[in-house]
């Protein structure tokens, strides 16, 4: 209760302490940095404990993919791999349940049996079959492979008792906030699993295949392994290789090793043609339009660690379609990457500030500004380890030449990175757009280039420093073309803390890239403070923390400011509350139009505004998600919430509706408005690779109606038939007629030396 109270007692005393927005934020960076290093080196050392080490079986026959484990002749003999440790509810204690993992390879594959132990199978919970659903709210068992043993990189496997298909990409050890890498989970890998649920509990044997790993050369080979088991109803996280509890499975320099590991040499050639035919209606177009296309793909293993991947009139038309958002600021958005070919192997080439400052962003290539899709003739992409510590990235694509959007446009990345030990590493980049001056820009000055170094240095295991700098150069374009960036974190089981220094030149133009703004400085400081409450009110963990953000221009002017003073309080149920509070200040030179018909003039707005946050236990059949922010915004006041409900009717079918809702009551003309978004997703799962799903969209700023119907029935790797539905029904001013489309794609992955 004393903690409790201090806690809320600091949170008020923080928000209290307006006048602390007058102290330079470089002034309060360099002071909380050199206490970051005095407690990095006071609190940090390293992991006394040893990494667990298992034995790799070799299999003479295959198993039987039917998930009984406990039944499969081959794995009789066999010691399983046990012994597992909590991160949660109670870090640092045994694994409630009894685990056992078994490792074996064939010719061609390696196989992965675990059964999981459970004394109350009846209360085994199962909330989602669809292929790539998140594991958080399902018991569920995942596996990382760092078969280049680089303790930096991975690839994560993982399923549920229902049997889905859930695999991601760890880059550069993507491990909690202040790691220097990232996790796609959109990278779709082709292996299959199979599970079984028991009186025992469940069970599941895993069949992947050599080419779709990646490893070193060598007769008999150690790979990093780690292995996570998730028993919902406890709200439990346990791994083999016991983590500190602010770390995940992503974690690779802290995973076991599994040793007598013998891979043949593998040939590995993959061709994926694919059929489209497709139907289209009003909108731009006078009549119905049929058309048909045939593209390819083409995947080719130099090496088990490097990789050639070829396209040939690459088309996206199952991909789900992007999430509406309305813009009340006067920055960019952001839309995140969502085609398979980009997103394979995509963290190699990212350099920069997620979703601010990203150097390269393969939206650019064949999608315009407005969201349309430009034709993408063909590319290369060549992407792997050279040796054992050396990353190489080279990408050339080409884009067709669009009338009234976009030229003609070749582009080229280049991308080598040399990983170093504990978490360290640096690389260069380097993008280049070459235009076909169809549009707008004169040929010979069509044409943009961005040239970068990064690198990260990771001391002891809590605290990494990272830093970036690049260069631009646009024809017609002067003034400071550079920018850089600055960032140490340190993260512990008790703290969460952050420092970073942004620098945007006026004249900084990553045009392959995405730059939420441009010409200012950046300073924030994030402090976080983390505590376990021995049983009290159910809490698992309470997260008191403080944030502040600040943007200055290039003349020194501050633009906006934003204080964060907030606190988190986990349950362990899973169910959270964030109570908090917003001090914000927002300095307009330029005038800019918030809505149609209202215009917020130049001028400072100094405001604040209380937030609160309710997540329910995501687990339960029926659970709420809301966001809800009350206070003043651009001379007046505000009130916004988002709120979403989902339900699910056991692992087949869910729904989520969710609502974004902007009311603003403002002193200028028409400034009392309010606007909304209204979005439902709807998916049955007739198994977990046949998949109907819905996404029905509607805008009421642009009074646009939008859905997006998909049907799939996934053969591998994200392949298979595709039956899509897309309209777009516009009613705003300039709207133009409802339009629809129907498409029919068919892809299959042929493997040439199986």
């Amino acid at each position: 209760m004393f903690f409790l109270a201090k806690t809320m007692v600091w949170e008020i005393f923080l928000a209290s302490m307006l006048h602390w927005r007058r102290l330079p934020a470089r002034v309060i960076c360099g002071a909380l940095f050199v206490a970051l290093i005095n407690v990095s080196q006071a609190q940090e050392t390293l992991s006394a404990a040893a990494r667990p080490v298992a034995r790799a079986i070799t299999l003479e026959t295959p198993p039987r993919l039917d998930g009984d484990v406990i039944g499969d002749p081959a794995w009789e003999g066999a010691e399983p791999i046990t012994g597992f440790w909590q991160v949660r509810p109670n870090a640092g204690e045994r694994a409630s349940q009894k685990t056992e993992v078994f490792v074996g390879f064939t010719a061609t594959a390696m196989h992965l049996a675990v059964v999981a132990y459970d004394d109350r199978p009846q209360e085994i919970l199962v909330t989602d079959s669809r292929r790539d659903s998140p594991l958080d709210d399902t018991d569920a068992f995942a596996f990382i492979v760092d078969g280049l043993l680089d303790r930096q990189n991975g690839f994560v496997f993982g399923t549920n008792p229902a049997g889905i298909e859930f695999d991601g990409q760890v880059v550069k050890e993507a491990s909690g906030r202040n790691s220097a890498g990232g996790f796609n989970r959109n990278w779709d890998g082709s292996w299959t699993v199979r599970t079984q649920v028991g009186d025992f509990g469940w069970s599941a044997e895993f069949e992947i295949p050599l080419k779709t790993l990646r490893y070193s050369s060598g007769d008999e080979q150690t790979w990093g392994f780690n292995f996570q088991r998730n028993i919902r109803r406890n709200y439990e996280v346990a791994y083999w290789a016991p983590l500190d509890r602010q770390h995940k499975l992503g974690r690779v320099s802290e995973a076991g090793s599994i040793v007598g590991i013998r891979v043949p040499k593998q040939r590995n050639l993959q061709v994926t043609p694919y059929l489209l035919g497709n139907t289209r209606e009003g909108g731009n177009l006078s009549e119905r339009e049929n058309g048909s296309e045939v593209g390819i793909d083409l995947k080719y293993s130099i090496t088990p660690s490097l990789t050639l991947d070829a396209t040939y009139n690459t088309d996206f038309a199952q991909v789900e379609a992007d999430d509406q958002q309305i813009n009340l600021d006067r920055f960019s958005l952001f839309f995140p990457e969502k085609r398979p070919f980009f997103l394979e192997n995509a963290g190699q080439f990212s350099v920069g500030n997620p979703d601010e400052v990203e150097l390269f962003f393969s939206r650019r290539i064949g999608i315009s500004d407005s969201g349309a899709q430009i034709p993408i003739e063909g590319g290369l992409r060549l992407s792997g380890k050279v040796g054992s510590s050396t990353n190489v990235g080279l990408l050339r694509m080409s884009s067709d030449a669009v009338g009234g959007i976009a030229p003609g446009n070749t582009f080229s990345v280049a991308r080598i990175n040399q990983d170093l030990p504990n978490r360290s590493g640096i690389g260069l980049l380097v993008v280049d757009r070459q235009g076909d001056g169809s549009y707008l820009t004169p040929k010979d000055q069509d044409e943009n280039q961005t040239y970068a170094i990064d690198g990260r240095w990771g001391i002891g295991e809590n605290l990494l420093l990272q830093a970036w700098f690049a260069q631009t150069e646009t024809p017609g374009l002067d003034g400071d073309d550079s920018a850089f960036s600055l960032k140490a974190g340190y993260e512990s089981e008790a703290w969460a803390n952050r420092l970073e220094h942004t620098e945007i030149g006026a004249a900084f133009n990553p045009e392959v890239g995405f730059l939420k703004r441009s010409d200012y400085t950046k300073d924030e400081i994030f402090l976080m403070y983390k505590h376990r409450p021995d049983d009290l009110w159910g809490l698992l963990e309470v997260r008191p923390h403080v944030r502040y953000t600040e943007y200055r221009n290039s003349a020194g002017f501050k633009e906006s400011a934003d204080w964060h003073i907030d606190n988190h309080w986990e349950f362990r149920n899973g169910s959270e509350w964030h109570t908090g509070v917003n001090l914000k200040y927002e300095r307009v030179e330029d005038p800019f139009e918030i809505v149609p018909g209202v215009t917020i003039p130049t001028g400072i707005y100094d405001h604040g505004e209380w937030a609160l946050v309710v997540r329910t236990n995501q687990a339960a059949p029926l659970s709420l998600n809301m966001r809800a922010y009350l206070g003043g915004a651009w001379g007046g006041d505000s009130f916004r919430a988002s709120p979403t409900i989902r339900y699910r009717i056991s692992d087949t079918f869910s729904s989520e509706l969710s609502y974004i809702y902007n009311r603003f009551e403002l002193p200028y003309q028409n400034g009392d408005f309010s606007v909304a978004l209204t979005r439902l997703r709807l998916s049955y799962s007739f198994t977990p690779s046949v998949l109907l799903q819905a996404l029905l969209q509607y805008n009421e700023r642009s009074d646009t109606y939008s859905t997006n119907v998909r049907f799939s029935w996934l053969r591998s790797a994200n392949t298979g038939f595709f039956l899509v539905y897309n309209e777009i029904d516009e009613h705003g001013i300039g709207a133009r007629p409802r339009g629809r489309e129907f498409i029919v794609k068919f892809s299959h992955i042929f493997d040439v030396f199986n």
